[in-house]
């Protein structure tokens, strides 16, 4: 097994040194930037597996950035910010963060939502195309499309969709949810479901607020509508 690249852009010294040693302890490669221009070029040269990114940089702000580097690249981006207001982390995850992570944090945290996001569903490609309504899901090509059109979603929001549409017409649990795509270790975290099925929801439904393909069983978890409708 390849050895997993981390790219942490921080202007912060210290915090770049703290994450050297703790990455670098657990077996991946590390290597960092101390502003948003060495960072881009670095996702560039290096093709790094992961970013860390801050929000705060001297010459950029993180969002900026994050945008930026959507236009180009599919890397895997957990942000790390001091911000944890839900409309902040909606914000995030909508311009194409896979997770974020609020500071001060520890190393044991951030280890595991790396290996979170890292995470892929296995045997996807084996699966027959989904559809329902106007939803067409490729598992083979990892590609969603709308109405025909491309949409691109972080590989996170592909593997709860994914995990929805291989149970569509099922309910599947909250618990289940967050066991299958951020580990055992998060499972008690739940806002984290909310926050991604909302941002789901927007990039896939006609009218998020009345949604008609990811719907909500109170108490229990979500259900995709399968192609049958039910």
């Amino acid at each position: 097994m390849s050895i997993i690249r981390i790219l942490a852009i921080e202007d912060e010294k210290q915090i770049r040194k703290l994450l050297r040693i703790g990455l670098e302890a657990e077996g991946f490669e590390f290597s960092d930037a101390a502003n948003a221009a060495e960072g881009l070029d670095a996702i560039v040269k290096q093709k790094p597996d992961i970013v860390l990114l801050d929000l705060n940089l001297p010459d950029s702000y993180g969002l900026s950035i994050l945008k930026q580097v959507r236009e180009f690249s599919d890397v895997p981006v957990i942000v790390l910010s001091v911000k944890d207001k839900e409309a902040d982390k909606i914000e995030l995850l909508e311009a194409g963060a896979d997770d974020y992570v609020t500071k001060p944090f520890g190393m044991g945290e951030l280890l595991a939502r790396i290996r979170a996001v890292l995470r892929r569903q296995p045997a996807s490609s084996a699966l027959p195309p989904f559809h329902s309504g106007d939803l067409e899901m490729d598992f083979a090509l990892r590609e969603v499309k709308v109405r025909g059109e491309k949409i691109h979603l972080t590989p996170t929001e592909y593997n709860l969709l994914g995990l929805l549409a291989r149970h569509a017409g099922k309910v599947v649990t909250t618990q289940q949810i967050m066991r299958e795509i951020w580990g055992p270790g998060l499972s008690g975290e739940t806002g984290y479901l909310r926050v991604y099925v909302t941002t789901l929801r927007k990039k896939i439904e006609t009218r998020p607020d009345e949604p008609e393909l990811i719907i909500n069983e109170p108490g229990v978890g979500y259900r995709l509508v399968n192609p049958a409708g039910s």
